[in-house]
């Protein structure tokens, strides 16, 4: 299926042909009379007295297809939907803010969240019924989509009152949900200890992750784990991420061929995926791994972390040079280009393998688990009969890395290279190629990283490139205002929170990396914005959107680090830093305060909020380096910082023949006229310079009380 489905076969256009979201471009040339989220769609609702039925998906997601295949595309049920509904189709990843309102609305009732979700609403926005995928007809326990739409116009035409009553009950619910917590002084006692037995509690021992499947990565959890290990020096969560981590690089859900990280493993093995790729999670996992490299030396880790980079760098950006959203789970067959089908470009069978590596065919084979009759018999959905996911059966052999220097490193080397150009030329899976601030944010941050982790310099140019596309494209520097949305030279949609919180985060990583004070001048001046727009005066903590836009039923405040972290959390880390590095100590009582808007879920459920959590309790570092980040001994300084894990730590710079201009009290510290200084300062006190890495070293590596 392309993107956007043409009108070749001479079908009508419907009001989603003008919009820029390819998942709504998708469904331009359904029968359903669909509307974009906005007043002309409400307004007919109004003027008709009928119920908005709401569908929110995205361009990748699987299900979103087949329900799409399975209803929207046929006549019969797109003639209920225009008869006695207005129907309105929202990308969920351009507009976030109303997926929040509404999956929490759908979790209210009692359901489980999921994409596509249907909702059913008043005129006013008010929702009283949903669900997520509903079949063409009635199977498997779930009732049919058709049967839905009889029966909610038969409820909406003779009990409306009733309809109406549960819409107004949904709201309110919803209204009081986005104001709960705050008051509180602080972050309850014994909050980081209670997030990891509740983390530990779920830790599946034996395959790595938690609970016992399907598993989601969520790095959330991984980065609590972390710091909660350098903060305390409890090896166990270090041993717990390292686990999972090397499951997860040795499983189907890692692309073994080509890097990158599919969704989520449907098994609880790691072995067979959801194959949509998102970039969110490219650049969370890649800040996971470089930060396991960074504590254990694992190989392994940088690997992987290069490989995801590599990757994306590859197949997710723009000419432009900003970061696409994803690859999708579907696409052609390439035996059958006729048909689409799950994982269709990833999966192969034992046949094609031996024909194409010949006399290392059975090697390569064994390494990655390829059998006669296919590799994952028991998929539920008969996607991946006879096939085969490529997965390291054999972990402790060779890896098969560009580096490879050992015969058998060689063979499988050689071995996936000849598979990736094979399946190079093999239809590859639509890309939704739309630029998103929020998520460009976090692999600017990625990107940084892994330039000075893995000392690759196209890490950092990609890193500059994408920070240098979202301040000119997205960015209005006359009202400081972002946008969310950027695609075919357009840009739009009100920035939210995660948009301004998640680029705050990744320019001061970028700044950290590069020594450019111009980063972090623009983290600083997009926090004012942020401040502005959606800080909580009375209660704390920030809320999600700006409440500018009407149409948007309430104003809520995320509350759960999932496969993204809450913008919350990641503001209150953001504030943080900030603080520490341009003495803001306004920035940090806002941080605090926060925190403890969130008090009463991080005392009872902080495993919720772990990357908040992972925000709390470190006393300030700072690390200054005094010279220009080009030039041979300063790089040496920079290479050493970040060769560590210094989660507790803020990085500046004074370059040569400058002054500490962001934080008073690195003023008095004097710039070395051509030599290379480091200090090292904790609450506000700073040893004395040391001047070259092995120094440097042994004055990070000391014991600290």
């Amino acid at each position: 299926m392309s993107l956007m489905q043409t009108d070749s076969d001479n079908r009508r256009p419907n009001r989603l042909a003008k919009e820029k979201s390819p998942y709504l471009l998708q469904h331009a040339f359904n029968p359903v009379e669909w509307y974009p989220w906005g007043e002309e769609a409400f307004a007919k609702a109004r003027d008709e007295r009928k119920p908005i039925f709401l569908s929110i998906g995205y361009s990748t997601c699987h299900w979103c297809h087949v329900m799409e295949r399975e209803s929207f595309e046929d006549a019969s049920i797109a003639a209920l939907l225009n008869e006695f509904f207005v129907s309105i189709k929202v990308d969920r990843e351009e507009r976030p803010d109303v997926d929040k309102v509404y999956m929490t609305a759908l979790q209210a009732m009692g359901q489980n969240g999921g994409w596509p979700m249907s909702m059913f609403l008043t005129p006013e926005r008010e929702p009283f019924y949903g669900g997520t995928y509903f079949p063409p007809e009635s199977r498997h326990g779930r009732a049919g989509f058709p049967d839905v739409l009889k029966r909610i116009h038969e409820i909406w035409t003779t009990e409306q009152g009733k309809a109406l009553e549960s819409a107004r009950d949904i709201t309110a619910f919803l209204r009081e949900a986005s104001i709960a917590g705050g008051g509180s002084s602080g972050a309850p006692a014994g909050v980081q200890e209670l997030c990891f037995n509740q983390i530990s509690s779920t830790y599946d021992r034996k395959f790595g992750g938690f609970g016992d499947g399907p598993k989601f990565p969520r790095p959330a959890v991984f980065n609590f784990l972390l710091r909660y290990h350098a903060r305390t020096g409890n090896p166990i969560p270090l041993e717990m991420v390292a686990q999972t981590l090397r499951a997860m690089a040795s499983g189907g859900i890692y692309d073994q061929l080509g890097g990158g990280f599919h969704r989520y493993s449907v098994d609880g093995r790691w072995r067979v995926p959801h194959f949509e790729k998102m970039l969110y999670d490219q650049a969370q996992l890649v800040q996971t791994y470089l930060e396991a490299f960074q504590l254990t030396g694992d190989p392994l880790f940088s690997t992987v972390a290069g490989e995801t980079l590599d990757y994306v760098l590859r197949d997710m950006v723009t000419p432009e040079g900003g970061f696409t959203s994803a690859e999708d789970a579907d696409s052609p067959r390439y035996d059958n280009p006729r048909e689409s089908g799950e994982g269709a470009f990833y999966v192969w069978t034992r046949n094609e393998v031996m024909t194409l590596l010949g006399a290392d065919g059975s090697f390569v084979c064994d390494h990655f688990g390829v059998e006669e009759e296919g590799n994952a018999p028991s998929d539920p959905q008969q996607e991946f009969i006879g096939q085969n996911i490529l997965y390291r059966a054999r972990p402790g052999q060779a890896a098969g890395t560009a580096s490879a220097t050992t015969g058998d490193d060689l063979r499988l080397s050689e071995g996936k290279k000849k598979l990736l150009a094979a399946r190079g030329k093999r239809p590859r899976p639509p890309r939704d190629d739309k630029v998103l601030t929020s998520w460009n944010g976090l692999m600017i941050g990625a990107c940084a990283r892994g330039w000075r982790v893995l000392g690759q310099e196209s890490y950092g140019r990609a890193a500059r490139t994408s920070a240098e596309f979202i301040m000119a494209n997205l960015y209005d520097p006359f009202s400081g205002l972002l946008l969310h949305r950027y695609r075919e030279g357009e840009a739009g949609v009100e920035a939210h929170l995660d948009d301004y919180a998640f680029l705050v985060s990744g320019l001061l990583d970028l700044y950290e990396a590069s020594g450019d004070g111009a980063w972090l001048t623009h983290a600083t001046r997009l926090t004012e914005k942020q401040v502005e727009l959606f800080a909580d005066p009375v209660r704390g903590g920030f809320y999600d959107t700006s409440g500018k836009d009407a149409t948007v039923l309430v104003r809520m405040k995320e509350q759960y680090d999932g496969a993204e972290p809450a913008g919350n959390s990641v503001a209150a880390m953001n504030l943080i830093r900030l603080s520490r590095t341009i003495d803001r100590p306004d920035w940090g009582t806002m941080a605090e305060r926060t925190i403890a808007q969130f008090s009463d879920l991080l005392g009872k459920q902080p495993v919720m909020l772990p990357q908040m959590v992972a925000a709390m309790g470190a006393p300030p570092r700072h690390i200054v380096i005094a010279g220009d980040p080009g030039t041979p001994g300063v790089a040496e300084l920079i290479a050493v910082l970040f060769g560590r894990f210094l989660s507790d730590a803020v990085v500046m710079y004074i370059p040569s023949g400058g002054s500490g201009e962001f934080t008073p009290f690195i003023r008095s510290l004097p710039a070395s006229s051509g030599e290379p200084a480091a200090y090292v300062c904790r609450d506000f006190t700073c040893e004395l310079p040391v001047h070259d890495a092995p120094s440097l070293a042994a004055l990070l590596d000391r014991p600290r009380s």
